[in-house]
């Protein structure tokens, strides 16, 4: 009976979706993939169709007008907290829904009807079960979540024709739209209250029944609230004004450090308690942006499919349907303001890594309504960007800082990546070669100039008058374009998201163009890294031997590794990244008309970083009393791995740590004989070297080791260090070396087959080296003049 499934719904809902507080998994739709469950995958999305039984379900309890509590302790941190402040927020979803527990219970709730419950646990999902283990790699875009989810944004809002009915239950009979109902808790509003378009609109019907679309339009604007207040409004934007303050900020900074001297009775704590509980309790997940990403790129395609306006206005307030209404006012009204404060957060705490990557598809699908307009510019045989039309102006504007400062944000991130890494190179590739379409800068700069004209003022604290639906993005673009409406819109936009006190810091400003002007000099080091790994892995593939096999390396003692992630990549991902800085570079020039002497130059310095051998020298470095001193780009160039010191071992050789590629007991065993041996004969080894003859060159060869001071290199901040002499000494270490034992277990192996005995294998093994010491004496005297 219809009784008994209003009392399982609550239990059905969270068995698919999952409990609010995480413990019951449900179906786990986030990982839930036909690749890997067909079965399953199918069943859930036939199951939780907009046709299927699930909605049926709704529908069938909708028409009896039954209600479901939600705890509002559940609800995004800014909606929780005004809601228990007694303070209601802007947002209609939440009005009259608002109830205190029954009968003793702790915690306010919302009496919601079956599709907004529905809704709320569907879309509350993708926060709550974000830390789900998965076992293996999952695909978001396969999802059944994300598959689910583009199925009912094309549903409630269509691009094309009107929102489809939903199936009738009884003959002649429809569901009827949420009754309002009287509040059970007095609130306080803060703003002014969003009307619903459904009772505007109805206000204008001789009949609710006249126009189907009127009835059901409460399904789009619900689903759209639903989603944005789920996924997106989990920073306040009152608090994030306050956090610009200077002053918050050193509360800020002070709090963070009591954090990590764990002194939790610091003052600051609990001025800042507020502030962090908004701000920074809440990280979003890489599916969760992806999901938004979804969200930001449907209502640019339902938004573009809004029909042309009538020219007679009389004519518009009677013809259009809600859903046109609805169209108009989508994005400024719902989406704008709770989409920039997230794209803030993510843009200033996400980590420096690769994925990061989704924030800024999000950003940049935004940015590009044009992407998804129905005419699609045509397709030329030149493979060249297309302009962007002069009739997106006025997006632009509105939109204003969400091209320029999160552009400044995104400068300070890639100021401080590693470059030479390909999906960083590529991540700037991407934002250069978006902004770099023709026409794109010249409006943003226009933008500019229209919100630095000072000739209005507007009044204190009264910028959300404009962002009613009355007087939203679709009422201002019905004014004739004049320089002063333009320019109210964009002071408009940007006082109501920064607040009266904002400075705002211009995008061709020349602050923002020397971070560029710093961008390019990071590229074009960037390059020159790029090169030199690739260089040196093709030197180190190139010198490779048999041995290399066995991990054995030409510098077996001081040597250093002076390589890269890259190396692993290998050379055609080398490729891509310097192609993608390459066209970085050039879209940057685009953009901000840089000079090409300049960029020349500065190519030419980075150039010179390179010796004579194409490997990068010290890092940047100057002259001081003590000898050299890293600079900030120095620091920065060592944290970033572009240039590096040769960690190499100055001690005494002998002394060193044993290598992998020796024996443990061995070098213990030969350091032995060696200490007894120089003991015993160092006065003779002494005399021997002293000789100016032949023997006292060959000893002076084999038993002392002069090269080796010329490759130490010393710490910068060493001007003058003092080598060591060691004097002559016998050193018996190679003979530990993997490598060398099995040169001679080969060499008696092949002598055997030449019936030549261990003792007479070793007799010629000495006569040979003792040829190879005479050759190398000789060379070695002609390469004295040379020695410094």
């Amino acid at each position: 009976s219809l009784k008994e499934l209003h009392g399982i719904f609550p239990w059905l809902v969270e068995s698919i979706f999952g409990s609010l507080d995480g413990i019951i998994i449900g179906w786990n739709l986030l990982c839930l993939q036909g690749r890997t469950n067909p079965t399953e995958y199918s069943v859930a999305l036939d199951f939780l169709d907009p046709s299927g039984p699930m909605m049926k379900l709704v529908y069938k309890l909708q028409a009896e007008e039954y209600r479901y509590d939600f705890p509002v302790s559940y609800l995004p941190g800014p909606v929780k907290a005004s809601i228990q402040e007694q303070v209601l927020p802007e947002c209609s979803l939440y009005h009259n829904k608002v109830q205190f527990p029954s009968s003793g219970g702790l915690g306010l709730n919302l009496a919601l009807n079956p599709f907004e419950y529905y809704m709320f646990y569907f879309a509350i999902s993708l926060i709550t079960q974000k830390n789900t283990s998965i076992t293996h790699h999952v695909s978001p875009s396969n999802s059944a979540y994300f598959i689910l989810v583009d199925t009912y944004l094309k549903c409630f809002l269509p691009t094309e024709g009107s929102v489809l009915p939903p199936p009738s239950l009884n003959p002649g009979g429809a569901i009827p739209s949420p009754t309002p109902r009287s509040p059970a808790v007095p609130f306080t509003s803060y703003g002014m209250h969003h009307t619903s378009l459904l009772k505007r609109h109805i206000a204008h019907q001789p009949s609710v029944n006249a126009d189907p679309a009127s009835q059901e339009i409460w399904r789009s604007e619900t689903l759209l609230q639903i989603f944005v207040e789920m996924w997106l409004h989990h920073y306040s934007l009152e608090m994030y004004q306050k956090m610009q303050s200077p002053h918050v900020k050193l509360e800020v900074l002070h709090y963070r450090l009591s954090i990590s001297s764990k002194h939790h009775g610091s003052p600051a704590q609990s001025s800042y308690q507020a502030l962090h509980a908004y701000q920074e309790s809440f990280k979003p997940t890489e599916e969760h942006v992806l999901v938004v990403r979804l969200l930001v790129k449907h209502l640019h395609a339902f938004s573009n499919s809004l029909k042309p306006e009538p020219l007679s206005p009389s004519a518009h307030s009677h013809t259009a349907s809600p859903l046109e209404d609805f169209k108009r006012v989508v994005i400024p009204r719902f989406v704008q303001e709770k989409l920039y404060i997230f794209l803030q957060h993510c843009f200033g705490h996400w980590p420096l890594d690769a994925s990061f990557r989704a924030v800024l598809e999000m950003w940049l699908s935004y940015l590009q309504p044009w992407r998804y307009a129905p005419e699609k510019p045509p397709q030329s045989t030149e493979h060249l960007p297309h302009s962007v039309s002069e009739k997106w102006a006025t997006f632009i504007q509105e939109n204003l800082l969400m091209y320029t400062k999160l552009f400044v944000g995104f400068l300070n991130r890639a100021l401080r990546t590693d470059l030479v890494s390909p999906k960083n190179a590529f991540m700037v590739f991407r934002v250069a070669k978006v902004f770099a379409q023709p026409n794109l800068a010249e409006m943003i700069l226009k933008g500019e100039q229209l919100f630095l004209q000072p000739e209005l003022v507007i009044p204190h604290r009264q910028h959300r008058l404009f962002m009613t639906p009355t007087f939203g993005g679709a009422f201002f673009s019905s004014w004739p374009p004049t320089t002063a409406d333009a320019s109210l819109k964009v002071k408009t936009h940007v006082y109501s998201l920064e607040g009266q006190d904002f400075q705002y810091k211009q995008m061709f400003g020349t602050e923002v163009r020397n971070l560029v002007l710093k961008l390019a000099q990071l590229i074009c080091q960037a390059q020159q890294t790029a090169k030199s790994i690739s260089d040196h892995s093709a030197d180190t593939v190139a010198s490779q031997s048999f041995f290399s096999w066995f991990r054995f390396t030409p510098s077996e003692i001081n040597g250093s590794y002076t390589g890269n992630d890259l190396d692993e990549i290998g050379q055609d991902s080398i490729k891509k990244t310097d192609e993608y800085l390459e066209k970085a570079l050039e879209y940057l020039c685009q953009i901000f008309k840089l000079n090409g002497a300049q960029l020349t130059q500065m190519m030419k310095n980075c150039g010179t970083a390179q010796d004579k051998n194409g490997k990068n020298q010290l890092p940047d470095c100057i002259e001081s009393e003590d000898g050299l001193v890293l600079t900030p780009l120095g620091r920065y160039q060592i944290i970033n791995g572009l240039r590096r010191f040769e960690v190499q071992y100055q001690g005494d050789t002998e002394l060193q740590p044993i290598r992998s590629y020796e024996n443990a007991t061995l070098v213990r065993l030969l350091f032995r004989l060696s200490s007894v041996l120089n003991a015993r004969f160092a006065d003779q080894m002494d005399v021997l070297c002293s000789r100016e003859d032949f023997v006292g060159r060959l000893c002076r060869y084999h038993l002392t080791k002069p090269h080796l001071i010329q490759k130490i290199r010393c710490s910068p901040m060493v001007k003058d260090r003092t080598s060591q002499n060691w004097g002559p000494r016998i050193s018996l270490r190679f003979l530990a070396s993997y490598r060398t034992l099995i040169f001679f277990l080969m060499i008696y192996f092949i002598a055997s087959w030449f019936n030549i005995g261990p003792v007479g294998c070793t007799f010629i093994i000495l006569i040979g080296y003792f040829l190879y010491a005479t050759i190398m004496t000789f060379f070695s005297e002609r390469w004295k003049p040379h020695e410094h």
